[in-house]
């Protein structure tokens, strides 16, 4: 097996025809240039230089060997190069998990962040639901993420609270939005839900539950769906009610459901939302970018949780 190191003192001695020379142009005691040489010799199994007077004369080996060492060492030379472009973040690609409604709050403004700053690198925004994020975290697919999480705590996982977001009734019947939903009010309500394939999961939704727990029922709901936006229109046609994000309801309800309004619960519910990575882990150069300018992002529509 060959070094790095020995090819790099055997191309010197080539170049040079003196391990002295050799030893001068890499910073190294001679004794040291060619014991590096012996080394290559004995991996080869046949010699590569001749002593001659004070220098040395490549053997035919030397001359086969050296266009190899001279590929094998650019070759070495343009992965640090691109090991340190990546660092830098000049070039490489940036992977980052958010929660599904991350769009509606940092998505494209978050991507146009990253991009203004490290216009070489390439964004890819992981995630459909928070809890397949966190999945994605303990297998190692992920590095960081911002998910939304019911509670501030997972094992194995750092979670660092970074802003939460109060849950709302939204509905298009003015009598529903006249006063605070409570629980007992909730628990007889007929809702729309986005995140159908989670629901077990879904942090919105294991918050109702614990809020409906002292009436011995969970939400009520009459239509199941995927994403927030169809959750929305639906409420708009009055075919139901529902309860989101009061930053997703504030964007959405404009556009797709302009005759509904919004009412909060009682008592006053949160989704929150955490920068979240494998507990120990040290932080890429790229995931530390990501979680500086998500939650800046986060922070500037959601309100901030500060650091206790």
């Amino acid at each position: 097996m060959f070094s790095l190191h020995q090819l790099r003192c055997f191309l010197a001695a080539y170049e040079h025809g003196s391990l002295t020379a050799a030893a001068t142009e890499l910073g190294y005691a001679q004794p040291s240039v060619s014991e590096q040489i012996r080394l290559l010799e004995k991996a080869c199994g046949a010699p590569l230089f001749r002593r001659v007077g004070r220098g040395v004369v490549p053997t035919t080996v030397a001359d086969e060997l050296r266009p190899h060492a001279e590929r094998t060492l650019a070759a070495a030379d343009d992965a640090r190069r691109a090991v340190q472009s990546v660092s830098r973040l000049e070039t490489g690609t940036i992977r980052f998990g958010m929660f599904g409604t991350a769009r509606l709050y940092a998505g494209a403004g978050l991507v146009a962040d990253v991009l203004r700053h490290h216009p070489g690198v390439r964004v890819e925004l992981i995630g459909q639901n928070s809890n397949e994020v966190q999945d994605d975290l303990r297998r190692g697919r992920l590095e960081a993420a911002m998910i939304a999480v019911p509670l501030v705590s997972s094992e194995g996982m750092s979670v660092t609270p970074v802003a939460r977001d109060e849950l709302v009734y939204v509905s298009t019947d003015p009598a529903r939005l006249a006063s605070p939903v409570t629980a007992e009010r909730l628990s007889r309500a007929s809702l729309v839900m986005p995140e159908t394939t989670w629901r077990a999961e879904d942090s919105t939704r294991m918050i109702l539950r614990q809020m409906l727990h002292g009436t011995g029922r969970n939400p009520q709901t009459r239509i199941e769906v995927e994403d927030v936006e169809t959750a929305v229109e639906l409420v708009g046609m009055g075919l139901a009610d529902s309860v989101i994000p009061r930053g997703a309801a504030e964007q959405l309800l404009p556009r797709l459901a302009p005759g509904a309004g919004l009412a909060p619960l009682r008592p006053r519910q949160f989704d929150t939302f955490a920068v979240v990575h494998r507990s120990g882990a040290t932080l890429s150069p790229a995931a530390t970018l990501m979680i500086e300018l998500a939650t800046k992002r986060i922070q500037s529509i959601a309100e901030p949780v500060r650091p206790r």
